[in-house]
């Protein structure tokens, strides 16, 4: 790999994916799955099903930020533990945390490549303080 796996990953989730149109094409591999337990249940996204998923996002947010507690590899695995800010286009001013999410990444090619992720829905009972150390990012 002339990447490290670890790289690819930070530099996937440190990427502008609201603003700059190239991100998916430069950090998905054509053949990208994405096993994804939400609140809403299992989905299982593709490419495409991902390139459109970052279409609505794109569309329904005015920022995104990103806030990593843990970025950890092994070989060609990368975990990471993230929280999710994001600025509507109706209050631009204000930032709402909106999901918390652990995800691990196989790394192939030099792109994410199949995913497993885990979300839960920001809640008034979380502890963001003390729960967002960083560890190894």
């Amino acid at each position: 790999m002339s990447n490290t796996a670890k790289k690819i990953v930070r530099d996937f989730y440190r990427s502008d994916i609201l603003r700059d149109e190239t991100v998916m094409e430069r950090f998905f591999h054509p053949d990208l799955v994405l096993i994804w337990n939400s609140a809403n249940g299992l989905s299982i996204m593709h490419y495409d099903d991902i390139v459109s998923f970052f279409g609505e996002v794109r569309r329904s947010y005015n920022d995104l930020r990103i806030e990593v507690s843990h970025l950890l590899a092994d070989d060609n695995h990368v975990t990471i533990r993230y929280k999710y800010y994001i600025r509507t286009m109706e209050n631009p001013d204000e930032e709402l945390g909106i999901a918390h999410f652990i995800a691990i990444w196989e790394v192939k090619d030099d792109k994410l490549y199949r995913g497993y992720q885990v979300s839960q829905p920001v809640t008034d009972k979380d502890d963001t303080n003390e729960s967002y150390h960083r560890v190894k990012v």
